[in-house]
This record gives structure tokens, sequence and C-alpha cells, in this order.
């Protein structure tokens, strides 16, 4: 563990040392949202999501990509050296396999999000949507998570649901289309949360160290060494990503890391406890989706505003009061998910 909490640091300080430069280079590319006008789900006008985020036209987005690349590239040289130094390396599954699937992960739904970013910045305007549009967006993510949740079950043979106090249940080819479901659901519920100075960022780093414990205690090097990778460079991102932001996440630091989440949770066979982890990403997701379908179908609002971050900024509480209380509880729901993940001791597949 001593070893792991060193290359975080090590993460953290590389990372730290590129973000003012970053920084500077967005703007200099101008890979900025100079228009806060945003559409919903139904390519219609958020009136009280511009109102409340007009004054952050400006600021720089595409800031996960940083994170993204140092991620990927240190990760298999990390590997490397401490194969190179005989460092003990423990597994659990295949490691190639399993370092595929992580870094696949990481990387597609990354590149997908910088496609969306791209297209909300520059062309937005000419092409008369925001990004890209919603079927073609979910199309590729099905399509991503479904290479995925393959790989999890023909290559590292996972394929059961286990339900704390109740037992294992083996789910043959059906864990497929579930596993398909949990990492499209997360990669969105992520995107969503990511509606305030450092909510979605400070949330994920919350979640990451509960699971970062929970593969440590399996000896799983590898997943480990990557999440302390991932929490290395998302605490320096962190610093410039809380109230008042100097740089915003982007889709492709958004899509990348929720799905990217899912996986980690899916690989330590830990679907249950996910929720219960994430549960701040399961609300805002949830809350937008009522939203959506009393809109749809009975043409009224469940709330004034959506996700329910946007609804308490509508009913008065200020953005920084809103992210720490959500941090809060981020912290209560990974004790909570920690106790059950320990108590219950989940098998792995």
């Amino acid at each position: 563990m001593g070893l792991l909490l060193g290359i975080l640091l090590f993460a953290w300080f590389l990372n730290s040392l590129f973000y003012l430069p970053f920084i500077r280079l967005l703007y200099a590319w101008k890979f900025q949202r100079l228009h806060q006008k945003t559409r919903d789900a139904f390519n219609k006008r958020t009136p009280i999501f511009d109102k409340f985020h007009k004054h952050k036209a400006g600021t720089p987005v595409g800031g996960g990509l940083l994170v993204l690349v140092t991620t990927t590239i240190l990760f298999p040289i990390s590997i490397l050296l401490m194969r190179y130094f005989w460092v003990p390396i423990t597994a659990v599954y295949p490691m190639r396999s399993e370092i595929k699937i992580l870094l696949f992960t990481f990387l597609s739904f990354g590149v997908l999000g910088l496609l969306d970013d791209v297209k909300k910045t520059f062309f937005w305007v000419k092409s008369g949507f925001f990004g890209l549009r919603l079927r073609h967006k979910l199309f590729l993510e099905i399509l991503l998570a479904a290479v995925v949740s393959f790989w999890l079950v023909y290559e590292l043979k996972i394929d059961i649901f286990y339900v704390p106090f109740f037992g294992v249940f083996r789910m043959g080819w059906w864990y497929i289309p579930f596993a398909t479901l949990v990492i499209i659901a997360f990669a969105n519920a992520f995107n969503i949360t990511d509606g305030l100075d450092g909510l979605a960022s400070g949330v994920l780093m919350i979640a990451l160290v509960a699971f970062w414990f929970i593969s440590a205690s399996i000896l799983d090097t590898p997943l480990s060494l990557f999440i302390a990778l991932w929490l290395g460079g998302l605490i320096a991102f962190l610093y410039f990503n809380v109230y008042p932001a100097r740089i915003f996440l982007g889709d492709v630091g958004a899509l990348s890391f929720g799905a990217t989440l899912a996986v980690v949770g899916l690989i330590l066979g830990k679907a249950p406890v996910l929720v219960v982890i994430g549960a701040i990403f399961v609300l805002e997701v949830m809350s937008s989706l009522f939203q959506l379908l009393t809109k749809k179908f009975f043409n009224r609002k469940l709330f004034a505003a959506a996700p329910i971050h946007l609804w308490l900024q509508y009913k008065g509480w200020s953005e920084p009061k809103i992210v720490m209380r959500f941090w809060i509880l981020s912290i209560v729901f990974a004790i909570f998910g920690l106790w059950i993940a320990f108590l219950t001791k989940t098998p792995v597949p």
C-alpha cells in the first residue's frame, strides 16, 4: 500500500505541473464554451440552467483530457517498472485482459466525449443542435459498453450478480446486457452530475478511494495501481475545478470517468455496492430521468428544474453549499458501501 500511495502522490505532482500550461493551451485553442445556451434531450432550451451558469461562459473545457492522457501513459509504464524491479504483482484475473478492459473503457468513452466537446465548442451553432444528437451518442455508448461487457464475461469470466445478505445469482450471458446498462447509466449519470464546480469530480474522488480500499483488500495490483494513478490526476484537476472553476472536465472526462467507475465496480463484483457508493450519481440521473418522463408523457414537470443540484440552486442554495453537502453525503454513502462490501465478503467471480 505504501508503494501505491507514493504512486498516487507522483501522479498528483506530475498532473499539477502540467495543468497551468494545459489551461493556457486550451485558451490558446479557444476550447471554451463561449455561449452558455444548452438544450435538453428533446432539443429544447433550458433557461433555468442558463440563468445560473451564464457567468461561466468562456471557461475552458476538456480538463479531463490531461488526466486521461497521463493515466493512460503512466499505467503500463508503472506495470513494466514494477516487473523490472521485481515488485510483487498479484492479480485476480488475467492481467492483460484486465488492463485492456480498463484502458479501452477509459480511452474509448473519452474519445467519444472529446468528439462531443469539439462539436459543442466549435460547430453547435451551424449544426442546429448542442453536441452529438442523443440517438447517435447513445448508439455509440451502447456499442462501446457492449464490447466491454463481452470482454468481462468472455475473458474475465464475470457473470455473477451478488446481492448482499442474499447470495450469488449466476446470470450467464445475460450479464452482458446487464453490464452494458450499468456502464451506460453511470457514464450519463456522471455527465449529468458534472454541472457545478467541483461536484462530479469530488464525488468521484470519494468513490474511488472506497473502491481503492476494496481492490487493495483482494490484492488486485493492476486495478489498485490504475485507481491510484487516476486519483492522483483527479485531485490535481479538482484543485483547479473547485468554485470558482478555472477549467471544466468536459464530456471527454465525464463520459470516460463515469463509464470506468462502473467497470471498476463490475470487475470487483460489486454492482450493488457501486449503486451505494455512487448514490449521488444515481440520485442525479434518476431526477433527470423522472423529469424527462413526466415532460414526455404527462406534459408537465416533476421538478421546477432538474437534475436535483439545479433544483437546489433554483430553491436558493449557493453553488459551494450544494457541492460541499453532496461531498459529505458521498462520504457517508462510501462508508456505508464499504461496510456492506466488507461485512458480506462478496466473492470475486
